[in-house]
């Protein structure tokens, strides 16, 4: 004789079962007037020979006719008098949110870049979703399984995310360059792009996230290369200090063997080269240096060093034409 169930009501202690049966076996049966309890943050559908038959929501409900009307009072053994079960079940479906999904490339993407052709990159995140539609994520998804989980379908939407986000890649990125200030627009986009094929299993995402887009080896070690070179600035600058630093350390280097020979040989052969550089940048300097001073200022101290008797007034006079004719 099977089990009277008096009592319908299911309690997550997971937090990762989107949708169970009661009863979940063939030796349990609901009992007349069973008292179904529905939590906030659940959904509850009655079947019965296998049609779905009403959505109760956040309550206790009685299993009768009078809150019931297409069912009907069925005696299935006479033993059970007024008490008689029926044959039906009822799913709980959790409404609640389901954070902290995990999504990532198995295999990498091929992603053809600007500055270094083709290259392949790997992606990691995050993804949250909940029950859109109770009736078509039921019958589309979990179909008679007495309980399922979370994983059970995180598989196929990493499917999902993973040939939205390789459309997204082509389309949206140029170059690996760009992606440290995109992961927000490309997180969104990628959002955006999956919720019609969510939509379409009852499902919505509610958060989407990139946590990170990395490269091969060989290519990072180019950015990094790169991004050095850019820290460097102007090369001649930077030469010029280098020459300045390796003649201090001949300098300093003790004479005497072959090595101090060697050294003291650098150091000659920098200490030629070096005037010339400082020379060099000095005369760029005072370039620049003539070039901003305004010809009213020069003026002005030229009639400094007449006031002080520098300049005799022949000489002013021929210095303030010459400079009347920069203004």
């Amino acid at each position: 004789m099977p089990k009277l169930m008096e009592v319908l009501e299911f309690l997550d202690p997971t937090g990762q079962i989107m949708v169970k049966r009661v009863p979940d076996s063939g030796n349990c049966e609901i009992k007349w007037g069973a008292q179904l309890t529905v939590r906030e943050s659940q959904l509850a559908i009655f079947f019965r020979d296998g049609k779905a038959l009403d959505v109760f929501g956040p309550g206790r409900h009685v299993l009768q006719t009078q809150n019931i009307p297409v069912i009907t009072k069925l005696v299935t053994k006479l033993g059970y008098g007024t008490n008689s079960p029926f044959r039906s079940e009822v799913y709980f479906l959790n409404m609640k949110l389901f954070p902290n999904l995990k999504w990532g490339t198995r295999e990498p993407i091929l992603f053809k870049d600007s500055e270094f052709q083709m290259i392949r990159l790997r992606s990691f995140g995050i993804f949250s979703i909940q029950i859109a539609d109770p009736s078509l994520f039921l019958n589309k998804i979990v179909g008679t399984k007495g309980v399922y989980f979370d994983n059970d379908i995180e598989d196929y939407l990493k499917s999902i995310i993973l040939t939205q986000l390789t459309d997204v890649f082509g389309n949206q990125i140029n170059s690996v360059f760009e992606l440290p200030k995109d992961f927000k627009k490309l997180s969104l986009i990628v959002r955006l792009n999956i919720q019609k094929d969510f939509n379409a299993l009852g499902l919505k995402i509610h958060d989407f996230l990139i946590s990170s887009i990395s490269v091969p080896n060989e290519v990072q070690k180019m950015i990094d290369a790169r991004a050095g070179m850019a820290a460097i600035g102007d090369m001649d600058k930077f030469f010029k200090f280098k020459a300045a630093l390796a003649l201090e350390a001949a300098a300093n280097n003790p004479n005497g063997g072959a090595s101090a020979g060697v050294g003291v040989g650098a150091g000659m052969g920098m200490g030629l080269m070096l005037p010339q550089m400082l020379a060099g940048s000095m005369q760029s300097g005072q370039t620049q240096g003539q070039q901003s001073i305004d010809p009213m200022d020069k003026l002005k101290k030229l009639k400094e060093l007449l006031d002080l008797g520098a300049l005799s007034q022949e000489e002013y006079d021929k210095k303030k034409e010459k400079l009347l004719t920069e203004i």
